[in-house]
């Protein structure tokens, strides 16, 4: 007695680790009939069998949409098979991006030299510099009029700046390349996601008329049952 209360639990728990072709929607049954033609309504398969026709389906819809896949859109297929969250994954490999300190340095000149503070700071300044060389010392000062040493600084500063901006702008369009790799990467995500689901919605649908169909037939029998047991009885 036992030991068929055994044999039934594990029989129980296979089950319970395995999913039915039945369940699979029509497309994806027939996708697996494609790699596997002795398969039928009634077979089996493990969770990790079913997460590698699913990957191997949805690399396979996309590729005849999009042609051969890029690294983001493998990174997008294995994301929807393991049913995975795509943003915080993206996240994470920001965070684990390491600058360098020439990056750091450009990106905070790039910073200080776009704003209010460096203009208004320079402006003093060069009024400074012009007060003390022309009034103060009576333009015979260390840079008195036309102030070459003065431009000399000036160039300069314009000659380093320029450049280092331009890092740091190369920077920002890497930047920008990498959000809009992230906003595509999501963007096929959802598609495929929203195709999956009408999929699973017209699959729910067909099963649920099918039954009713199958409930209908039933009652008609029933019902035909009682009527010939009606008119045996008269």
């Amino acid at each position: 007695m036992k030991t068929n209360q055994d044999t039934r639990l594990k029989d129980f728990n296979n089950h319970k680790k395995k999913y039915s072709a039945k369940s699979f929607r029509e497309p994806l049954y027939k996708f697996v009939l494609s790699l596997q033609p002795n398969t039928t309504k009634e077979t089996y398969f493990s969770e990790d069998e079913v997460q590698e026709f699913r990957k191997q389906y949805i690399a396979n819809y996309l590729s005849t949409q999009l042609g051969e896949l890029s690294g983001s859109e493998k990174e997008v297929v294995n994301s929807l098979s393991e049913n995975t969250v795509l943003t915080g994954k993206l996240d994470d490999e920001d965070d684990e991006k390491i600058l360098t300190l020439g990056e750091k340095l450009a990106d905070k000149v790039a910073d200080f030299g776009g704003s209010w503070k460096f203009i208004i700071l320079f402006s003093v300044l060069i009024m400074v510099w012009v007060v003390i060389n022309v009034y103060i010392l009576g333009n015979k000062g260390f840079d008195p009029y036309p102030f070459i040493l003065l431009n000399l600084f000036l160039s300069c500063i314009a000659a380093i700046q320029a450049p280092v901006i331009m890092m740091s702008q190369n920077r920002q369009e890497d930047k920008d390349r990498e959000r809009a790799k992230k906003d595509y990467m999501i963007n096929l995500k959802s598609e495929v996601e929203i195709h999956t689901l009408h999929e699973k919605l017209d699959h729910l649908i067909i099963q649920q008329q099918e039954e009713l169909l199958n409930i209908q037939q039933q009652q008609i029998e029933k019902l035909n049952l009682i009527i010939e047991k009606f008119d045996m009885q008269k």
